[in-house]
């Protein structure tokens, strides 16, 4: 923005984002006294648009994702004379970006590989510059989630490829095609990339509160899941360096997040049983799950869908467990006491 002339400040900068680099545009907006319009899309979280908000920018919401908020903030941009700023593919973004590599290097030794969050791959892009000219033997890694798979998408179509992306926990990674400068500079630096499934973003999430008391948002949380997944076991035992690349969760994000992360872990569980209806019939299955130390967080019980006797009635059970084992011990008690019962979502990830 301070490469801007007189006249392209005072008409002011328009983007296109999900958020963090609206973020980021608007604060700078503000403190130079540029105008600032960012195009957000529906999707965008609710916190990100307030900050945004806050720096007095021109929040425009529309756009069911980010191809489309792109298409609103170009067209904006041609009728108003406004200059556009790209998130992730221009060349002055993705030599800023590259910025963080230079300070990995100068704080980290004998690092062996860097995970790096990708999106529209202008992260991973100057990372990878930065990084591999200085040091060529530090393994480049992207990380994406299976939901917004556009940089496997453009590996194996040899280009960027317009990709439909699926509601996902890694919102800032949602960008539906890969930057052509970003896919340029990156292609023949990236070592390795890994795909990695939304449950396992939300264990990372969990993961990064509990151990590390840290909040990160599910696009900063890729490497870590990628590691609870297994998929970058080559490299136990080597110095890892995971890029942590947003904190802007919403708090009702966060809630759902851990709350999956805790089925995920296979600490909340939930399951339907078919108990007597006769006097004493749930009170005796509150026994049995607290026998073991077992939690119940939520109960309902049901009679009319019951279709084998009218003597019984089917529950269903939230309960919380202190980890996978305990949910384990549960589940065989269970199988013991009754005919009729059913796990809804046992995990069955394999963790680490």
């Amino acid at each position: 923005m301070l490469m801007l002339n007189e006249a392209e400040r005072k008409r002011g900068v328009i983007a296109a984002s999900l958020g963090n680099h609206a973020q980021a545009v608007c604060y700078h907006g503000y403190q130079l006294g540029i105008p600032v319009t960012v195009v957000m899309p529906l999707i965008a979280p609710i916190m990100k648009i307030q900050k945004c908000r806050e720096y007095h920018a021109n929040v425009v919401i529309e756009g069911k994702d980010m191809a489309e908020a792109k298409k609103v903030a170009y067209r904006l941009s041609k009728e108003k004379d406004l200059t556009y700023i790209n998130g992730y593919d221009h060349p002055h973004i993705i030599a800023g970006q590259g910025t963080l590599g230079l300070e990995i290097l100068e704080q980290v030794e004998d690092i062996d590989a860097i995970v790096v969050p990708t999106g529209g791959g202008g992260l991973l892009a100057g990372v990878s510059v930065a990084v591999k000219m200085l040091n060529p033997n530090i393994k480049i890694i992207g990380v994406e989630s299976e939901r917004c798979a556009s940089y496997s998408k453009a590996i194996t179509h040899g280009g960027p490829l317009f990709t439909p992306i699926e509601g996902t926990l890694a919102d800032g990674l949602a960008v539906p095609e890969v930057g052509y400068n970003a896919w340029e500079t990156s292609r023949d630096l990236l070592d390795k990339l890994v795909v990695v499934k939304e449950e396992y973003i939300a264990l990372a999430i969990l993961r990064f509160v509990e151990n590390e008391k840290c909040v990160v948002e599910g696009a900063g949380a890729c490497g870590l899941a990628a590691i609870l997944a297994g998929q970058l076991d080559e490299f136990k035992g080597k110095r890892i360096v995971l890029i942590l690349s947003g904190g802007n969760i919403d708090t009702t994000i966060l809630g759902r997040c851990l709350e999956r992360g805790l089925a995920a872990d296979g600490r909340l569980i939930k399951f339907r049983v078919t108990v007597s209806d006769r006097p004493g019939g749930i009170c005796e299955l509150c026994k049995i799950i607290s026998s073991i130390g077992v939690s119940i967080k939520d109960i309902i019980h049901e009679r009319a869908w019951v279709t084998s006797d009218v003597f019984s009635v089917e529950v269903v059970v939230v309960c919380e467990t202190r980890d996978y084992t305990h949910s384990m011990e549960l589940r065989d008690l269970l199988q013991s006491k009754y005919k009729k019962f059913d796990f809804e979502n046992f995990p069955n990830l394999v963790l680490p």
